[in-house]
């Protein structure tokens, strides 16, 4: 079965191609904050691939065996209901104790008082145990609001046996950041491909469809660009970086580099194109080389994105939270610091091929269940994340400012609008989306 259970970073619904199954209550149970006779029952709301339901039913009863007369109830529920439920959930006082939210998504809860403040339950040394940019994805204002559980990011998976047939040695591809290609080396590459192979099929594909034109901005970030300041309110798109990035990735339609019917309104899935032959290359998420392994028929390996200033690659993945009027805070505070522990974490991402937050965890550590020769490029991709990208990734604007990315990059992409106008328009969009 195949799951497509993309995270994207404004929240916009990337649904699951597969069946979310149900645990436990039906639906979207609740604990209501004036219930005093639940002693220490937590409910527990999320989405989740079958993969990820075992792992995290598994971790629960093994909380529930260390902390006796403990009872949480797992929720497993379709993506695309999650949020307008627990939205209706927290308007009349019976949301879920804990629940799942992507890290685009968290900054809309925590900036409305509907989260509960971590601060008073983690110590520094705890802090520091996690990825900076990963502690930074779940705290507002100086305060944690959650624990980040896990991220995926995207690198580039390659079909090693086009690249041969193109003269491109597999034994020669990059494997780390430091040797990561760059821009320059990036098109060198694509021409040689786009040489190589038939007119129906393309050196790369870049997984911005559906809902992920946010995924573009690594490409900003690589150029040492920025979308908002540090204020969060200012538009810094319309840059020299932004008229790099924005130029070098419209030179991926123009050289046709990419299939026409593959910009941001798009349909199709970049990792579709990929497993069906149509393109040598392609930029997609750790969390699919499961659907990969099981579905593509040809040899294929993964190497990390392209750098330019720097490395960079999109925020993906996934916080725990727990809501502010939960009856039970300090439990819900415990479980959710068991939950991104070192051990819990290791066996959840091993389970699920996703990626660990903590500092103390590396892809040597993680005895991944599929592929686990194609996984290290993705937790070394993964460190490339900056503080500064995740503070920008998450800002609460970041849904509207969504839609003008894709808008916008579709017109210059597609539709011959200038690299000036598209700027000028993203700033426009980013300035009316941080004053709201």
């Amino acid at each position: 079965m195949t799951h497509r259970k993309s995270r994207l970073l404004a929240g916009a619904a990337v649904l699951s191609s597969g069946i979310l199954l149900l645990a436990g209550c039906a639906g979207f149970g609740g604990t209501s904050s004036d219930d005093s006779s639940n002693g220490g029952k937590l409910t527990f709301t999320t989405w989740a691939s079958e993969s990820e339901q075992a792992a995290m039913q598994q971790l629960i009863d093994q909380f529930q065996s260390e902390h006796a007369g403990t009872e949480i109830t797992l929720n497993v529920v379709p993506y695309d209901q999650m949020f307008s439920n627990i939205d209706a959930q927290l308007s009349s006082g019976d949301a879920p104790d804990i629940f799942r939210v992507d890290y685009g998504n968290l900054g809309v809860y925590s900036s409305q008082g509907q989260l509960l403040d971590l601060s008073p339950y983690v110590d520094q040394a705890e802090i520091d145990s996690f990825v900076p940019a990963m502690w930074e994805a779940v705290s507002y204002d100086g305060k944690p609001y959650g624990v980040p559980h896990q991220t995926d990011v995207s690198a580039l998976l390659v079909n090693t046996d086009m690249l041969q047939a193109a003269g491109i040695d597999p034994s020669t591809l990059p494997k780390t950041q430091a040797d990561a290609w760059t821009w320059e080396q990036f098109a060198d590459v694509a021409t040689k491909l786009r040489a190589s192979l038939p007119s129906d099929k393309y050196p790369f594909v870049y997984n911005w469809q559906l809902g992920g034109a946010p995924r573009w901005l690594s490409w900003l970030f690589q150029a040492d660009g920025a979308l908002i300041g540090p204020d969060g309110t200012s538009a810094q798109i319309d840059s020299a970086a932004g008229t790099k990035a924005l130029d070098f990735t419209k030179s991926f339609f123009d050289n046709q580099w990419v299939p026409p019917a593959s910009s941001t309104k798009a349909t199709t899935y970049a990792d579709s194109f990929f497993s069906e032959g149509s393109v040598a290359m392609a930029f997609i998420g750790s969390f699919l080389v499961p659907d990969m392994d099981s579905l593509n028929q040809f040899n294929w390996t993964s190497v990390p994105m392209p750098k330019d200033e720097r490395g960079a690659t999109d925020l993906g993945g996934n916080a725990l939270v727990a809501t502010k009027d939960t009856a039970n805070p300090e439990l819900a505070a415990e479980f959710l610091k068991f939950m991104a522990s070192k051990d819990a974490m290791s066996a959840f991402c091993a389970a699920t091929n996703e990626l660990p937050t903590r500092t103390d965890l590396s892809g040597a550590d993680i005895p991944f269940a599929v592929r686990p020769d194609v996984m290290p490029v993705f937790v070394d991709q993964a460190t490339t994340i900056e503080p500064s990208d995740v503070k920008q990734l998450t800002s609460p604007a970041m849904a509207a400012i969504s839609t003008a990315l894709q808008d916008q990059l579709e017109a210059a992409f597609l539709n011959g609008q200038s690299t000036a106008d598209t700027l000028k328009n993203l700033s426009a969009a980013v300035t009316d989306a941080t004053k709201k």
